[in-house]
C-alpha cells in the first residue's frame, strides 16, 4: 500500500467524521432551532422534510457533476457548504433566513454524501480489502461527539450561534487542508464518467435501493421514536429515555469499527445476512420488552445490525458496477434521504392507529426482507472477504492536490 493511499484513507475519514458532527449538531438541536425562529408544529415537519428532499436532489445532481467534475473536488467544497450553512442555521433571526440555509444544507449535503462514498468505494477498491465500514464508524464518532457538543450546549443555555461557531472555526480549515490528500480512482476520470450512467441498470441496482431505504427506515425509527417508546410505552424516565440513542450510537461505532475484520473473514454476503437477523431481532425485543432495560438491550441490538447495512450496500454498488461505480453510488444515496423520509411517519402513523409496540414490527420486517437480497452484496471472485481479498495493494488512484 502507498503513502497516497494512506494519506486518502485518512483524509476521507475525516471527512465522514466532520460530517458526524455538524449532522448531529443540526438534528439534535431541532428544538432550539424551533424556538429561536418560533416555528409552529404545524410548520416544522415541512422544514423538516425539506433538508432530505434537497439532499436528494443535491444526490441527483453529484451523479451529473461527477462526469465533468472528480468527486474530489466536489467533496472539497460542498463540505465547507455544510458547515457554513449549519453556522447560518444558528446565527439568524428570520424564517426566511432559516429555510435558505436549511436550503442550502440539504442541497450540499446530498453532495456531500454521494461524493464522500464515491471516494470511500473507490479507496476500497484500490486497497483489495474491506475498508468502508471504517469510514462510517469516523461518522457515528463524530455523530457522538456533535451530539455531546450539543447536550452541552443545551444544558449550557448557549445561543445556537455560540454553539456551532467554534466548531466551524476548527473543523473548516481542517476540512480544507485534509482534502489535499483525497483519492480519485482511476474509473472516475471525467472521460470514463461521461459514459458511466449508461452502464448503470436500475434492474440491478434496485435490490440494493431497497436494503438502502429499509435500513434508513429502521434507523429514524430509533432515531426519531426510542426516547418517546421507552418514555411512553415501557414507562421508564424522562432521564432514561434519553439513553437508548446514545447505546445505539455507541453500538453503531462498535460495530462498524469491527465490521470491516467481519467482512474479511466471512465475506459481505455473511456480514449483510447476520446484520439484518441481528437488527430484526433487536426490533422483536423491543417489540415485546416489559420494561425499559430489555428495551435498551433491543436498541442496542437494532445498533449491532444495522451498522453494517449502509456501509456494505455502497461497497456492493461499487462492485456491480466498477466501470460507473460513482453513477451507481450518487443514484443510490438518494434512497437514504427516502428511507429517513417514510420511517418516521410511517411508525407515528401507526403507533397512533394501533400501538406503538406493533408499530415496531414494521421495520422489523423490512430489515428482515434485507436477508432476500444478500445475493447482491456478492460480485463473485472479486468480492472482499472470504478467501477472496486480493494479498497486495495497487495504486489506482491519485491524489486531488494538483486539481
Amino acid at each position: 500500500m502507498t503513502d497516497v493511499l494512506r494519506r486518502g484513507r485518512a483524509s476521507l475519514a475525516f471527512g465522514f467524521f466532520t460530517q458526524g458532527v455538524a449532522f448531529a449538531l443540526l438534528v439534535t438541536r431541532i428544538p432550539a432551532v424551533q424556538e429561536r425562529y418560533g416555528v409552529s408544529d404545524a410548520l416544522l415537519p415541512v422544514f423538516l422534510a425539506a433538508v432530505p428532499i434537497l439532499a436528494g436532489c443535491g444526490s441527483v445532481a453529484t451523479e451529473r457533476l461527477v462526469r465533468r467534475i472528480r468527486p474530489s473536488r466536489l467533496l472539497r467544497w460542498s463540505q465547507p457548504v455544510v458547515l457554513l450553512a449549519l453556522l447560518g442555521v444558528g446565527a439568524g433571526d428570520q424564517v426566511a433566513e432559516l429555510a435558505v440555509a436549511l436550503g442550502v444544507f440539504g442541497l450540499s449535503v446530498g453532495a456531500l454524501d454521494a461524493s464522500m462514498n464515491m471516494l470511500g468505494v473507490s479507496l476500497q477498491q484500490a486497497y483489495g480489502r474491506s475498508i468502508m465500514l471504517s469510514f462510517h464508524a469516523a461518522y457515528s464518532l463524530g455523530g457522538i461527539l456533535g451530539a455531546s457538543l450539543a447536550w452541552v450546549g443545551a444544558h449550557g443555555e448557549l445561543a445556537l450561534w455560540v454553539s456551532y461557531l467554534p466548531v466551524v472555526l476548527v473543523l473548516l480549515p481542517a476540512t480544507l487542508v485534509g482534502s489535499r490528500w483525497y483519492v480519485d480512482g482511476e474509473s472516475t476520470s471525467a472521460g470514463e464518467q461521461a459514459g458511466a450512467g449508461g452502464g448503470v441498470a436500475f434492474r440491478v441496482l434496485l435490490p440494493l435501493c431497497l436494503v438502502m431505504t429499509f435500513a434508513y427506515i429502521g434507523d429514524s425509527t430509533v432515531s426519531n421514536w426510542s426516547a418517546k417508546y421507552v418514555k411512553d410505552v415501557l414507562g421508564g424516565s424522562e432521564q432514561l429515555a434519553t439513553v437508548p440513542y446514545n447505546v445505539y450510537m455507541v453500538t453503531t461505532l462498535v460495530g462498524r469499527a469491527l465490521g470491516d475484520l467481519g467482512v474479511r473473514r466471512l465475506g459481505a454476503v455473511a456480514v449483510v445476512r447476520l446484520g439484518a437477523l441481528v437488527a430484526a431481532g433487536g426490533f422483536v425485543v423491543v417489540a415485546v420488552a416489559p420494561g425499559a432495560w430489555p428495551g435498551m438491550l433491543g436498541f442496542t441490538l437494532v445498533g449491532l445490525g444495522l451498522c453494517v447495512l449502509v456501509p456494505q450496500t455502497f461497497a456492493a454498488a461499487g462492485r456491480l458496477f466498477p466501470g460507473g461505480s460513482d453513477a451507481a453510488i450518487a443514484r443510490l444515496n438518494i434512497f437514504n434521504y427516502v428511507g429517513f423520509l417514510v420511517g418516521s411517519p410511517l411508525v407515528g402513523a401507526l403507533g397512533d392507529a394501533w400501538s406503538y409496540r406493533g408499530a415496531m414490527l414494521v421495520p422489523m420486517a423490512l430489515v428482515l426482507v434485507t436477508t432476500v437480497y444478500a445475493r447482491s452484496f456478492g460480485s463473485g471472485g472479486d468480492r472482499y472477504g472470504g478467501g477472496h481479498e486480493r494479498p497486495r495493494t495497487a495504486d489506482v488512484g491519485r491524489g486531488s492536490n494538483g486539481l
